[in-house]
């Protein structure tokens, strides 16, 4: 995710021209391998290692709530919380989500919305009660396995007491039909990139990080309890419908339309997205294969779409370097309204019509690696999604405009590091900071300082391990840390301590980059 727009690289290199006479912009090349550009980009050769089936458990020892570490002996109520330092109270315990089917009716005029979701799970203790993160709706009925259950409202969680209780390893079945206004609760100054389905003049856009999807379905709102979904909108005309996935079937019903999307690989829930709106459809399809449609709004008029044009080439390129993409499409919906961030919402990134860059674009599809297939186990590692996007940024500039760009760019994360990010912990920023901008520059700095520690080769089998051993799961930095040191050969907890753990900005002396040159 970004929410800050990046100084563009003609303002990057009259900032390196200016400082030209000082040591700081002395810059040597950068370490092979330099990507040309136009030739098609190699895969590094060497082999990830990945973990045989069973090795890695689902949830980390750290993050197992109380009650699903004890099995068998009498039911009990699912814990209110996942185990997450951050938040709490995110998420639930007792169960793990296979697949949501959310079936909704919207209003426009009313902005309101109602219909079923439809929530296959299965049991990871016996269970008396349990529940789903959701806003405050109002509920028609709640059924597990076709039988009537009793619910009730505790803030935001909707509490459910089964009527014959769950036993442990059971596959079940919730069936919840509500109606509403999503987000009604909500204080009117709560942040847009977490305020989950919000309504706009000509349209709907949904997004939702750290949370936002219990803003408008019941959910186990933590990127630990990943699942699969079906999504189905049925909307009056001549309003459209995208969503994450593939678009599997539309059906016209006269005055409205229904629309189903499908994804079959797992997605955290701040990542689910629908968009409705009247949009220009633009496919086409990457050199590998990969299908690309892109859905503009048709008064997004602030729009320069051409910043998407190299989105095919791009896929390509992550895919040489990362591992092949992860899922079955991409593209980027973007919407008729000012929005100050994007939000790499899985397969279909979400814009507003204001900033789109082909930086930013880099950036978030980049996660569609690290951050949607390897999500994280617990939000203090941020770093993770955000300093492997912006240091995708890099690589792909480097590929794409050549060496001085890349440079010029980590010049000015190294700069904002030792300035404004001042005081920020990336590895544990807390709940406050989460997205603050010295977890993007830092982080990306830290893999680009392991790149010139280790070398290329290894930097490279590091990232495609760790991306093959964790895909369509979660990872930790003590993950991240153990993979690069089993790929170098190195004892690292003294790099990474530095680079993630303490407020003093590490120098990089390859590159002539000094904190105290910043003071």
């Amino acid at each position: 995710m970004r929410h800050k727009p990046r100084l563009t690289i003609s303002l990057i290199v009259l900032v390196l021209v200016i400082l030209a006479c000082g040591r700081l912009t002395s810059l040597p090349p950068m370490a092979t391998p330099t990507f040309t550009s136009g030739a098609a980009p190699k895969a590094v050769t060497s082999t990830p290692v990945v973990m045989a089936p069973g090795e890695m458990t689902r949830l980390p020892p750290d993050l197992t709530p109380e009650a699903e570490v004890e099995t068998g002996g009498e039911p009990s109520a699912g814990a209110e919380g996942i185990g997450d330092p951050y938040y709490p109270e995110m998420g639930n315990g007792g169960y793990d989500t296979l697949h949501y089917d959310l079936d909704l009716t919207v209003d426009m005029d009313a902005e309101t919305i109602a219909g079923t979701a439809t929530i296959e799970a299965v049991a990871t203790q016996a269970l008396s009660q349990f529940n789903l993160d959701f806003m405050e709706f109002s509920i028609d009925h709640v059924d597990i396995d076709d039988q009537a259950a009793d619910t009730r409202y505790e803030g935001a969680e909707l509490i459910i007491t089964p009527a014959v209780t769950i036993v442990e390893g059971q596959t079940f079945y919730v069936e919840v039909a509500y109606s509403g206004h999503p987000g009604a609760g909500l204080p009117a100054d709560w942040p847009e990139y977490k305020s989950g389905w919000q309504f706009y003049d000509g349209g709907v856009f949904v997004t939702g990080e750290p949370e936002g999807a219990s803003t408008w379905y019941p959910v186990n709102e933590h990127p630990l309890d990943k699942a699969t979904y079906t999504i189905t909108i049925t909307v009056e005309k001549p309003y459209e419908v995208a969503a994450n996935g593939l678009l599997i079937e539309t059906v016209d019903n006269g005055d409205t339309t229904t629309t189903t999307w499908d994804s079959d690989d797992p997605i955290a829930s701040y990542l689910v997205t629908v968009a409705i709106g009247e949009f220009d459809v633009y496919e086409t399809v990457s050199e590998n294969g990969v299908l690309v449609r892109n859905y503009i709004h048709v008064d997004a008029d602030r729009t320069d779409i051409s910043e998407l044009d190299r989105t095919p080439e791009i896929i390509d390129f992550y895919s040489a370097i990362y591992g092949d993409y992860p899922f079955d499409a991409y593209g980027v919906v973007v919407h008729d309204k000012q929005l100050w961030f994007a939000l790499e919402t899985q397969t279909l990134t979400v814009f507003g019509d204001y900033w789109i860059e082909e930086t930013v674009a880099a950036h978030e599809l980049s996660h569609m690696w690290f951050g949607d297939c390897v999500s994280p186990a617990r939000w203090q590692d941020i770093w993770l999604n955000e300093g492997f996007a912006t240091y995708s940024q890099v690589l792909w500039d480097e590929y794409a405009y050549g060496e001085t760009s890349a440079k010029g760019m980590l010049f000015e994360f190294y700069k904002d590091a030792a300035t404004t990010g001042r005081g920020v912990i990336i590895g544990d920023p807390g709940p406050d900071t989460l997205f603050a901008r010295a977890v993007y520059d830092r982080g990306a700095l830290t893999l680009h300082a392991l790149r010139l520690r280790v070398g290329d080769e290894p930097f490279f089998q590091i990232v495609q391990t760790y991306f093959a051993r964790f895909q369509n799961g979660n990872a930790t930095t003590d993950d991240f840390i153990g993979v690069a040191e089993e790929i170098s050969g190195e004892e690292l907890d003294e790099f990474f301590d530095e680079w993630l753990y303490q407020e003093k900005l590490p120098d990089i002396p390859e590159m002539n980059l000094y904190a105290e040159d910043f003071e």
